[in-house]
């Protein structure tokens, strides 16, 4: 057994300096956090006119058609700069009827000032196309793009616009955003990528180094040099995973929804068991996800509850439930061809690496490595002395209680296991290059614990 050690990354303190040199910069940057969607059907939509030149590299990095999605304010007859509502295309209208009570809006001076603005943004549809046609979204993937967000405005009813003309996913992704506009922003969306939520935030220009407005005839130019993509084109990558699809996990009665990836000779398989609110679409999980399929790992996200049980405030921090849950869906992971052979790890983050570790400890469960991410091993109790397979702990330098627990946590371990402290970080990881440092090194243990393991026998 080799001794317990704590390690921490040193060099991730936040920057003071601009996060991105321009939009394009920032595109491609954004472009890393999106791979997880190459090979699906995905139609990248820019807001005009900032974010387009962010999107253009989106949609070159996933192979997907480009367009823009065009929405206009409504501005308070008195006070053009307040909005009272929007309007986007196909005659959808939001009106925040609060602002049209509280400033006595008559219904003639909305229908007025509505009219005017559809006048240009139609106007505006037509410019940016040259004529084109919209991109059809109907039971799409829709990624909106923008150069950041700070009040979500614009935003929300681009997205609003998005589900009125049929998009099956709505996924919003910008470089830059407030951190109180991305949390009031999650429940709109289907998946929130967002690179930048600096806690001093005070407009989007101050995360750019050069931020001169994109005028209309750029857009133009952009839209005109991003043709749709050939038939066969996204199949086709040289990096497509051999499976990529959506799938129902059978845990004992419960069926569960999930999302298996399995690259091509693949090391290992990590299952992730998120903690209580999330689910297999938490940003945070799929990016660590695709850092993991990049290096050679297939993966597994899932929904550790049923619709019908998540609403059970208690079923969600029933801990000995996710664990044999999680048990019984590595049972079924051991079903399925391309997996049965693969040596096993688990990727755990708050509550769900208490069942994580819990179910480490059952004797039916071969897993090979465990990551905790932010988590609370405590809560897997005395189970804790029965872990076999290696753990790593990661934990955020600011998430001070956490830590302490995870370092007890820790001294109760028997197996090899270390903790790595991210300096910087709170619970969720969501300071500048935090997630991404936790990321690489969960993939170090994860590459080395599972590739030296024996492959599952049956």
């Amino acid at each position: 057994m080799r001794r317990p050690t704590t390690a921490t990354i040193v060099g991730m303190w936040p920057s003071r300096e601009p996060y991105f040199s321009d939009r394009r910069d920032a595109g491609r940057r954004l472009a890393e956090r999106l791979r997880h969607l190459r090979g699906q059907d995905v139609v990248v939509l820019g807001l005009p006119r900032g974010g387009v030149p962010v999107a253009v590299e989106v949609a070159r990095s996933l192979a997907a058609p480009l367009d823009v999605i065009v929405v206009r304010k409504l501005g308070l007859p008195c006070r053009a700069e307040l909005a009272m509502g929007a309007i986007g295309e196909d005659g959808v209208l939001v009106v925040n009827e609060d602002v049209v009570e509280l400033a006595a809006v008559e219904p003639t001076q909305l229908t007025a000032v509505e009219r005017r603005e559809r006048a240009e943004l139609d106007r505006r549809a037509q410019l940016f196309r040259g004529g084109r046609p919209r991109t059809p979204v109907s039971g799409r993937t829709v990624v909106l793009v923008d150069d950041g967000i700070a009040t979500g405005a614009t935003a929300r009813v681009a997205c609003q616009v998005a589900r009125a003309q049929g998009a099956a996913r709505i996924v919003l992704a910008v470089p830059v955003c407030s951190p109180r506009t991305a949390e009031s922003m999650r429940p709109t969306v289907d998946e929130l990528i967002v690179l930048e939520t600096p806690s001093d935030f005070v407009a989007v220009g101050h995360a750019y180094d050069d931020f001169r407005a994109t005028d209309d005839a750029a857009v133009v130019e952009l839209l005109q040099r991003s043709p749709e993509p050939a038939v066969g084109a996204v199949s086709a990558a040289a990096d497509a995973p051999v499976r990529n699809e959506d799938v129902e996990v059978m845990a004992g009665p419960a069926r569960l929804d999930g999302h298996l990836t399995v690259p091509e000779h693949p090391l290992g398989l990590v299952v992730f068991v998120h903690g209580s609110g999330s689910s297999r679409h938490s940003p945070r999980n799929r990016y660590v996800a695709q850092v993991l399929q990049d290096a050679g790992l297939a993966t597994l996200l899932f929904d550790l509850l049923t619709p019908d049980e998540e609403r059970d405030r208690a079923a969600v921090f029933d801990i000995q439930l996710l664990a044999e849950r999680l048990a019984r869906v590595t049972a079924w992971v051991r079903e399925r061809d391309e997996c049965q052979a693969l040596p096993l790890g688990f990727f755990g983050a708050s509550t769900g690496a208490g069942a994580a570790l819990w179910a480490a400890a059952d004797p039916r469960v071969d897993v090979a490595a465990v990551v905790s991410r932010g988590g609370r091993p405590d809560v897997a109790g005395s189970r804790l002395a029965a872990v076999r397979a290696p753990t790593l702990l990661l934990v955020g330098g600011r998430d001070h209680v956490v830590l302490q627990l995870n370092e007890a946590a820790a001294a109760q371990l028997r197996c090899e296991h270390q903790v790595v402290v991210v300096p910087g970080a709170t619970h969720l990881f969501e300071e500048r290059g935090t997630l991404e440092a936790a990321a690489r090194v969960a993939c170090d243990w994860l590459v080395e614990h599972l590739a030296r393991a024996p492959s599952h026998s049956g």
